[in-house]
């Protein structure tokens, strides 16, 4: 009997992998349709293989990945070394939970904390894991060392913000699309505009403020850079009001915005380019995305001891945060961001792909403006946001062997693989050159 369901398992097994080596990219998209939740609106294109820069569908078209998967893939697509790392420990151990120690989960953790210089990590999973673990960790700091009263905390947060959508972290959005019907929310947070000093400064006089979390650029937002001096500025309020200061790199770290970090401060970064100063290292860091090189998902919460030590046992936890095939995963990514020095790239990559934009859009009136730092780019359409302008703009892309998507309605982003040459960039340009002057409204 087990003999006889052994080959009807291989047959079924066979039949559908001859099935689908006749599908379409239409097939993959009605299955996907049908069977799968609709939480999403993904271009028209169905990829089968990545490598570097470039992606493959399933009809075989190439394409240059300018999204990289919301910038999980700084490493490029299926970089050897961080493959090989998962492939190697995914033979020997998986697996642990925190019950018990590992090999890996020690060393991964010194090596972290030395490259972005704070005294420990707490590892987990996704960005909005992460951020969770930010708002936990800075309410009881809060209620501990700073006689907050229990359960009175607030944290200050930014309009327009993004730090994921689990209930908790859509409390404090201010769009419709990611609140409207789910609801109750969580109350604890006070909204304030994106690069105001003087609103955060209002909003620190208020009682129980714990903390002010923010993104370094608002990538989800339509990448808005902040001001010169921004950062430095709400640090140091932070310090003097004895608030922390946390700082949500979730999509903005790992060599993207042209340093290590974009907050930047006491960390690692040799680039010579690197405007960042130490007062600016956040009390509490975010990381996750292109910490595992888009291989594994990895994402790490980084605090000095005086905010850490307050977690204890059974206080907070994840079953795979910081598992053997994470860690791994998460050394070689950072090494190849050291090695092949990719923040240095995206700085000298940034200037060039915005210098190029501003070319083109000073002779189109499809584009209104490029913004942007390092590889982490936009350029705003001239649409009003309810337009599908954006939108059918990333088609033509899209059918011209580019792919980009559309942030709030006619803003496009644009964020490369890190790996990306001159001559690949520029070959990138022509194509957005190319679709602009053809694009038909």
């Amino acid at each position: 009997m087990t003999v006889l369901r052994d080959e009807r398992i291989t047959q079924k097994t066979n039949i559908m992998s001859t099935t689908m080596e006749k599908m379409t990219s239409k097939d993959y998209i009605n299955i996907e349709d049908e069977h799968g939740a609709h939480n999403y609106h993904p271009l028209g294109v169905v990829l089968k293989k990545g490598e570097g820069v470039y992606v493959w569908d399933v009809e075989g078209k190439k394409y240059y990945d300018f999204l990289s998967a919301y910038s999980a893939v700084n490493q490029g697509h299926c970089h050897p070394k961080i493959v090989d790392a998962m492939v190697e420990q995914a033979k020997t151990l998986t697996l642990t939970s925190r019950a018990f120690y590992n090999d890996a989960l020690g060393p991964y953790e010194k090596y972290v904390t030395e490259y972005f210089g704070f005294d420990k990590v707490l590892p987990m999973n996704t960005g909005a894991e992460a951020v969770e673990t930010a708002i936990k960790l800075c309410r009881k700091w809060a209620y501990e060392k700073n006689n907050i009263a229990e359960d009175k905390a607030q944290i200050i947060v930014c309009e327009n913000n993004f730090h994921g959508r689990t209930t908790t972290i859509v409390s404090f959005s201010n769009d419709p699309v990611a609140k409207k019907n789910f609801g109750p929310f969580t109350p604890g947070f006070i909204r304030i505009p994106y690069d105001d000093v003087d609103a955060l400064a209002e909003a620190l006089k208020k009682d129980n403020v714990a903390g002010f979390l923010v993104e370094p650029i608002q990538g989800e937002a339509g990448v808005y850079v902040p001001s010169e001096g921004y950062l430095a500025a709400a640090k140091a309020l932070c310090k003097e009001n004895n608030v922390l200061f946390i700082a949500d790199e979730v999509q903005t770290g790992i060599a993207r915005t042209g340093r290590l970090l974009a907050s930047c401060g006491n960390c690692s970064c040799e680039d010579k380019n690197c405007s960042g100063t130490p007062e600016v290292k956040p009390d509490i860091l975010i990381l996750g995305k292109a910490i595992s090189g888009g291989v594994y998902p990895v994402s790490a919460v980084l605090a000095d001891n005086h905010v850490m030590d307050v977690i204890k046992p059974g206080q907070h936890g994840s079953t795979f945060g910081g598992n053997p095939v994470g860690c791994k995963v998460a050394i070689a990514a950072l090494d190849v961001v050291r090695d092949e020095k990719l923040a240095e790239n995206a700085q000298v990559l940034g200037e060039l792909f915005r210098a190029e934009m501003q070319r083109i859009i000073d002779g189109s009136d499809l584009v209104l403006k490029v913004r942007g730092k390092g590889l982490l780019n936009a350029i705003i359409v001239n649409d009003t946001e309810e337009s599908e302008t954006a939108w059918n703009l990333c088609v033509a892309l899209m059918n011209n062997g580019l792919l980009a998507k559309p942030t709030h309605g006619n803003i496009i982003r644009f964020a490369p693989p890190l790996v990306m040459t001159k001559e690949q960039l520029l070959e990138c340009v022509a194509i957005i050159e190319k679709t602009i002057n053809e694009f038909k409204r």
